[in-house]
């Protein structure tokens, strides 16, 4: 992990004290992560560089409707202006950390294959395409792929949400998860458990599985 920040708009500021802490800030090289400031920047982003983390830095005026549709284009964080240099960092290296865990493994689950050093998911080795959160989302369901998560924990623990509320977030991505990964005729996968949760691949041991 080279620690290579990619900033979308020219800023002394972050860039100074940024490589003051360690990072590089890069320009035409794939980074490891990339700080966008519109989230419909981030599939553009990843068709030049690949499937790189992004955070985006919206603008003050951003609300709860903005975030969530920042995450439902994919990014992997969220963060408005005006705000502190430290919590920004802090979460930079949240997810640098999360990806430089599982930068070597290869993670199976049935037909799923997905290679985390270069973000690659394929099924019947054919690679899919995933958006960032989809992709969040389908390693935390192959960390115990029979078990069924809450909504409340792929809430907390996929997208950071402290406060749930009222969000179709997590069933739109899960629906467009699901697509993806049988669009090539495999499964079933990434089942609706109504009134709990989700799980990757239905339960064996259920009648009719």
């Amino acid at each position: 992990m080279s620690n290579a920040l990619h900033i979308d708009e020219p800023d002394a500021f972050l860039t100074r004290h940024l490589t003051s802490d360690g990072f590089r800030v890069v320009d035409d090289e794939s980074p490891d992560l990339a700080l966008l400031r519109d989230a419909t920047a981030v599939a553009d982003f990843r068709s030049r560089f690949g499937n790189v983390p992004v955070i985006v830095l919206g603008g003050p005026e951003s609300d709860t409707v903005d975030r969530v549709r920042a995450f439902e284009r994919g990014c992997d964080d969220f963060l408005a202006r005006p705000f502190e240099y430290q919590e920004l960092v802090a979460r930079i290296r949240a997810i640098l950390r999360r990806t430089a865990a599982v930068e070597h493994d290869v993670l199976v689950a049935g037909p799923i294959r997905v290679d985390a050093a270069t973000r690659t998911v394929t099924v019947e080795a054919e690679i899919v395409q995933l958006a960032g959160k989809e992709y969040e989302l389908l390693l935390k369901l192959m960390s115990d792929e029979r078990r069924v998560f809450t909504k409340d924990q792929l809430l907390r623990d996929v997208w950071g949400f402290r406060s749930l509320g009222r969000t179709r977030t997590l069933d739109s991505h899960a629906s467009r998860l699901r697509r993806k990964l049988q669009s090539h005729g495999a499964g079933p996968f990434v089942l609706n458990v109504w009134g709990v949760g989700y799980r990757l691949l239905p339960d064996v041991t259920s009648s009719g599985a």
